[in-house]
Order: structure tokens, then C-alpha cells, then sequence
């Protein structure tokens, strides 16, 4: 039974293999690339209401980060029970706030481990498929014309309430996020991020608004980074 055990400790010790550092440039060299048209397909195609450019930024860095962990602990078995050991230690949160993307950092994530287990040409497959899919959902829509704009409201608390604006933005734009809300005696403030269809709706947004509260001040900022 000792010798079993000993056998079985001194395969976890010596059972690795030389990872090849030419295989591991070249698939490094494949992710950016891919990484790269992940970011820019990102930022065209999808339909979030969020910083994309911000959020593309860590596609390359997430897919870079799982090809580095699967080309190291795939050489040993070892490394691969201890990966699991430190896994269940750290916790990863962050601030996903719609579907489409967790979808896309799960792809990311996906390319690394591909390619981190040389499965470039899979990989390379998977991605021209994927690809054709998001830029013909996106063409055959049309070319979007929404504008992220961050409204900024403020009014007499007597005039208007909290409700009445939220109800109001939802009914212009649909979608939106509210940011910011400032209440003080006698005003209250708020900063909504919204997804403009088209520039009709700003006016539409002001009109309606003043028919409840002359007073209300409004405006509209495009943040340059979407």
C-alpha cells in the first residue's frame, strides 16, 4: 500500500511536460488579434447600455490571463490540483449589469482556453463562426444611431417627484440607468444614463417634462467614451 502510495506521489512530482515556447508565442500573437476584433466588434455590435469602450478594454487581459493558466497547469497534474485549491479561496466578483456582457467575457474567456490547450485551429473556426453571427445580427439590423447620453434633471421637490421623472424617461427612451439622485429640502436632482434612438426624442423629453414643471432644468451630455 506504501509503495502504491509513493508511486502515485512521485507521478504527481515528475509528470509534466516542457511547454513549448514557440507554440506559446504564436497562440499569443492569435489572441491579440482575436482579442482586437473582439474589442471592436464589442464596441460597434452590441446593444448594452454601458461604457463599451471601458469594458472592451479587458477582453484581451482576461483571454491573455486563461491562456497563460491552461498552457502552465496543463503540464502537470499537480499544478492543475493546485489551481483548483486556489480557486476555492479567491473570489472574482464584478459589476455585470446585463446579459450580453457576461456573454462576451465568457467568449474571451473561451479563446484563451482554447488556445492555451493549442486547439488554434477550433478556436480560429469558432471565431470566424461567431463573428459571422454578431456582424450579421448587426448589419441586418442596421446601422444603430442610438447615442449614449447622460441626463442630468433637477426641479423644485413641490413640482415634481422622483416617480413621475423615472416614469417619464422610461416612457421616452425605454432603457436607462439611474446614476445619480440628490435630495435636499425644497430640490430634488437626478443623472440618468439613457440610450437615445434618435435626437427627436430629447425635445419630446423636454416638452413632456414641462408640461408637468416649468421650472425643471434638463440636460443632455454625450460621454465621448461610448
Amino acid at each position: 500500500m506504501n509503495d502504491k502510495w509513493g508511486l502515485f506521489q512521485k507521478f504527481l512530482i515528475t509528470q509534466e511536460q516542457q511547454l513549448s515556447l514557440t507554440d506559446f508565442l504564436m497562440n499569443s500573437m492569435v489572441i491579440i488579434v482575436l482579442a482586437i476584433i473582439l474589442e471592436f466588434t464589442y464596441i460597434r455590435a452590441a446593444r448594452t447600455v454601458s461604457n463599451r469602450r471601458q469594458f472592451a478594454g479587458t477582453f484581451l487581459l482576461i483571454a491573455f490571463t486563461t491562456m497563460l493558466i491552461i498552457s502552465i497547469v496543463k503540464s502537470s497534474l499537480a499544478l492543475s490540483l493546485g489551481l483548483v485549491g486556489a480557486l476555492s479561496i479567491v473570489r472574482f466578483r464584478a459589476a455585470i449589469k446585463e446579459p450580453e456582457e457576461l456573454a462576451y467575457i465568457f467568449f474571451a474567456i473561451s479563446i484563451g482556453l482554447g488556445l492555451g490547450a493549442n486547439q488554434t485551429i477550433v478556436v480560429l473556426e469558432a471565431f470566424v463562426i461567431a463573428m459571422f453571427i454578431l456582424w450579421g445580427r448587426y448589419l441586418i439590423k442596421g446601422k444603430s444611431t442610438r447615442q449614449n447620453l447622460y441626463l442630468n434633471f433637477s426641479a423644485s421637490k413641490k413640482d415634481i417627484s422622483l416617480n413621475q421623472v423615472t416614469k417619464l424617461v422610461k416612457d421616452t427612451f425605454g432603457k436607462y440607468h439611474l446614476k445619480r439622485y440628490d435630495e435636499s429640502e425644497n430640490i430634488i436632482e437626478a443623472s440618468f444614463m439613457v440610450d437615445s434612438p434618435k435626437a427627436e426624442n430629447l425635445q419630446l423629453f423636454s416638452d413632456n417634462l414641462s408640461k408637468i414643471s416649468d421650472k425643471a432644468r434638463v440636460s443632455f451630455v454625450e460621454s465621448k467614451s461610448f
